[in-house]
C-alpha cells in the first residue's frame, strides 16, 4: 500500500478526529475508506452520532478546534450547525458526519457508499501502524543489504582502526624489546653545610 506524503496527512487527520469522537463519547465512530474509483469526492467519511444536539454541537466544535490547533488544518466549509441534527465539516480530502442517533438510521450514509471499507478507529489505527512497520521494515533491510555490499567492497571503519592500533601496538613491543634497557640514575649525594 503506497501512500503520498499527503495521504498519510490526511489519514493522521482522520485518526485526530476519530479521537476527538472518542472522547466526546461519540456512538458508533465509523471510518468509511472510500472507493477512489467510485469517489470523487474525499479519501475518507469519518460518521458518528450523538444523543442529543449539543453533543452534536460539542463534538463538532472539538474536532475543528483540535484539526485547526494540532494541525493548522480548516473546513473548506461546515453546514448544520445550527440545526444540530446532522453537522457536516467538510475538509476536502475527508469528510466529517456528526449526526443525531435517528437522523443516521434515515439517511444510512454508511448503505449510500456501499463500495466503501467501513473500519472502526482501532481498525484504522492498526492498519496505519501495519502500514508504517512493513515500510519501516523495507527500509532496514535496504541499509543492510547496503551495508553487505560495502562490507565487501572495503573493510569497515572501524574494524580499520582496530587493525591499525593492533599493529601500533606490536610495533611498540617490538621497539621496547630490541632495546636496551635504561639505566637507573643514581640519586645524588646530598653534602652538608656546616
Amino acid at each position: 500500500m503506497k501512500t503520498s506524503p499527503a495521504q498519510k496527512q490526511t489519514r493522521i487527520l482522520v485518526q485526530a478526529a476519530a479521537a476527538v469522537c472518542e472522547d466526546k463519547k461519540g456512538l458508533n465512530t465509523r471510518i468509511l475508506a472510500l472507493d477512489a474509483a467510485d469517489s470523487g469526492l474525499s479519501d475518507f467519511f469519518l460518521v458518528t452520532s450523538a444523543t442529543n444536539e449539543r453533543q452534536a454541537v460539542a463534538i463538532a466544535d472539538e474536532i475543528e478546534l483540535q484539526l485547526k490547533h494540532n494541525f493548522g488544518a480548516f473546513p473548506n466549509s461546515v453546514e448544520g450547525r445550527r440545526n444540530g441534527e446532522w453537522i457536516l465539516l467538510d475538509y476536502v480530502d475527508f469528510v466529517i458526519h456528526v449526526f443525531l442517533a435517528e437522523k443516521r438510521a434515515f439517511y444510512d450514509i454508511e448503505r449510500l457508499r456501499k463500495s466503501a471499507r467501513p473500519l472502526t478507529p482501532a481498525e484504522f489505527d492498526a492498519e496505519l501502524t501495519t502500514a508504517l512497520s512493513e515500510k519501516t521494515r523495507a527500509v532496514r533491510s535496504k541499509a543492510v543489504k547496503a551495508k553487505a555490499r560495502a562490507g565487501k567492497t572495503a573493510p569497515n571503519k572501524s574494524l580499520r582502526r582496530t587493525a591499525r592500533s593492533a599493529k601500533a601496538k606490536t610495533a611498540v613491543k617490538k621497539a621496547a624489546v630490541g632495546a636496551k634497557p635504561a639505566r637507573k640514575k643514581k640519586p645524588a649525594r646530598r653534602t652538608r653545610k656546616s
